[in-house]
């Protein structure tokens, strides 16, 4: 299984980036698929997931900001951030979810700096 996670960089405060994560090994589409952040210091957090079902949930810091979504006839899950804030500054990691079963992804890095 693998969960290979792009998109990352370095964006001014207030622009956007769109991260993805391809899925290989699993069929996607019956996990929860999840974006998770680290950033330097601190724990590991929940940004956002999304169901087979395509329900979402998102961390109160990232309402009205990020967008989760999946496409899953290519097993991909997307995070869309905009209105990016130095405090967004984190390696981001997906995931994958069911059951028993978590799978994650190596993370793509994400700065936020002017």
């Amino acid at each position: 299984v693998q969960l290979q996670a792009s998109g990352g960089g370095l964006v001014q405060p207030g622009g956007s980036l769109k991260l993805s994560c391809a899925a290989s090994g699993i069929m996607a589409s019956i996990y929860v698929m999840a974006w998770y952040r680290q950033a330097p210091g601190k724990e590991r957090e929940l940004v956002a997931d999304i169901t087979s079902g395509h329900s979402t949930n998102y961390a109160d810091s990232v309402k009205g900001r990020f967008t989760i979504s999946r496409d899953n006839a290519k097993n991909t899950v997307y995070l869309q951030m905009n209105i990016l804030k130095p405090e967004d500054t984190a390696v981001y990691y997906c995931s994958a979810e069911r059951g028993k079963n978590v799978y994650w992804g190596q993370g793509t890095l994400v700065t936020v700096s002017s």
